[in-house]
């Protein structure tokens, strides 16, 4: 099947995917744009898969101050080298995860690090099953895995910290 240009350019910016990984999706899915997107996706999550036992020791630090100065969070995101730590993807995700911490005040990264025996939501009180403040539709670790297929490398939370005036 011959698959129009425009039909893999639309795919590549749906998704930041490579041209060659847009087309052989698309041929995969017979040319449909959502089928091909959802190849692409799980394509995805099986990179993230492949890379959670890798070491990330670069990328950056996020900070954000709110408007009038009374509430300020800072976030360490990590991936596996420096080149990654400064794409515009990268970036993006550290800037939305900091403006999620000033807006939600979670108390623990994952699920994985409440205490055992407390009767917490994960969904309130855990930064990457929280609902992401920008789009409610998906949750803040979705957006993690969505930067971790498109970079190609293992992205994490190392940290973060939320302040308030007086609180």
């Amino acid at each position: 099947m011959q698959i129009p240009v425009a039909l893999i350019k639309e795919l590549r910016n749906r998704t930041s995917s490579g041209v060659i990984e847009c087309k052989k999706a698309l041929e995969e899915a017979g040319g449909d744009l959502s089928k091909a997107s959802e190849i692409l996706r799980e394509r995805g999550l099986a990179k993230v898969e492949k890379r959670k036992d890798r070491v990330a020791l670069q990328g950056l630090i996020e900070a954000y101050v709110h408007y009038g100065g009374r509430i300020g969070a800072m976030v360490e995101v990590n991936c596996e080298t420096d080149f990654v730590a400064k794409t515009d993807e990268f970036r993006t995700l550290a800037h939305n995860l900091v403006l999620q911490v000033a807006a939600t005040d979670p108390r623990f990264i994952s699920a994985a690090q409440i205490p055992e025996g407390e009767k917490l939501n994960p969904e309130e009180v855990c930064l990457l099953e929280q609902p992401f403040i920008k789009d409610q539709t998906k949750k803040v670790g979705e957006l993690v895995t969505d930067v971790v297929a498109k970079v190609g490398e293992k992205v994490s939370v190392g940290r973060f910290a939320r302040f308030e005036l007086g609180g």
